[in-house]
């Protein structure tokens, strides 16, 4: 997407605005947009991550990604998987998995926030194929491993740890309870 066009259109009419208030304001016009230019581009720009964001709360589990390339945005779209029966699965031969959960609640208010993950190249490896294979990208596909741990999909949402713990009265109890 080429923002120069909109930038122009947008130095146009602060012209001909600054026309109408004579020589003076048109010069402090012509001043003025050179500087704005940048300020311009980085307001433009918040616009579209906006956009995409909102749009990708309401595609999910497909996204909508802003990228910059040498000034000027580019979207990346990754669409939703296509939603087939069962029975169309089976007849056509396509292993099936487990039905995908549900991505994390947001609401209006939820912000997203950037984190660093640093895995070994084996695991990112096999998150990757996971993803392909769930139709979803790297980061949707955390996302949603994430939100099901959380609810409780693995473990019950207990750590692991804690179910081996001993009473600490010394007393150590075995079985099943519901």
């Amino acid at each position: 997407m080429n923002l120069t066009s909109y930038v122009d259109a947008l130095r146009r009419d602060l012209a001909v605005a600054a026309a109408a208030g004579g020589d003076d304001a048109r010069a402090l016009a012509e001043r003025l947009t050179a500087p704005l230019e940048s300020a311009v581009r980085l307001v433009l720009l918040d616009a579209l991550s906006a956009a995409a964001d909102e749009i990708t709360r309401d595609l999910a589990p497909g996204s909508v990604e802003l990228r910059l390339r040498a000034r000027e945005p580019s979207f990346v779209v990754t669409p939703p998987p296509a939603e087939s029966s069962f029975d169309d699965q089976e007849s056509a031969g396509v292993p099936t998995a487990r039905p995908v959960p549900p991505g994390p609640p947001e609401g209006e208010d939820d912000a997203m926030s950037r984190i660093n993950l640093r895995l070994s190249e084996s695991l990112k490896s096999r998150i990757e194929e996971a993803a392909a294979q769930a139709g979803l990208s790297v980061n949707a596909w955390l996302v949603r491993a994430a939100a099901t741990t959380l609810e409780g999909g693995l473990n019950g949402g207990r750590d692991r740890s804690s179910a081996r713990r001993a009473p600490s009265s010394g007393q150590r109890y075995s079985g099943w309870v519901r």
